[in-house]
């Protein structure tokens, strides 16, 4: 898979979700940031986007609800280094009534680089039966509006092209 070609005043347009400087206790023998903390900082970021949505803790126990992801693909891009500022955008790529495929973009500030995608299938779960559920109207209706603006974008999305809802 060849790296996107993305500008970063494209991907900067998208959602801001998520924010961190890279701390020492994520520093690999490479002497930059450790692989297991992209998908750390992917599922805080995940965890905003949801919030920005609807999809709170408060929705959850309300709904006896959760959401589960179900696939991922990481592609590095570029170096995260201790020290550096990151930021998360978000881009929803599909919907259907109980899943929701989105793609989080993880640039460093410091750097001016895209340092990372992350590309996701969840889905939403009925807590009482644990089994997929469709997602409460107003969520779906939520999520519809931020697709809808999403699908407008001029730009394509670097999927890795095996994930649909």
């Amino acid at each position: 898979m060849r790296p996107p070609n993305l500008p970063l005043d494209a991907v900067t347009a998208l959602p801001l979700v998520y924010r961190a400087t890279i701390p020492e206790a994520y520093r690999d023998v490479m002497d930059h940031m450790n692989v297991r903390w992209y998908l750390a900082l992917f599922d805080d970021a995940g965890i905003d986007l949801f919030e920005n949505i609807g999809i709170t803790e408060a929705y959850f126990k309300a709904n006896q609800t959760g959401t589960m992801d179900l696939e991922h693909h990481i592609h590095y891009l570029a170096e995260v280094r201790i020290g550096d500022a990151v930021s998360i955008y978000a881009r929803i790529l599909g919907f259907t009534p109980k899943r929701l495929h989105y793609m989080l973009f993880m640039v460093n500030e410091t750097r001016s680089r895209l340092a990372a995608t992350l590309e996701v299938m969840n889905t939403h779960v009925d807590m009482t039966t644990r089994r997929t559920a469709p997602y409460a109207d107003p969520i779906a209706e939520a999520i519809s509006a931020m697709l809808a603006d999403h699908q407008r974008l001029d730009w394509a999305a670097p999927v890795c092209g095996v994930m649909r809802p």
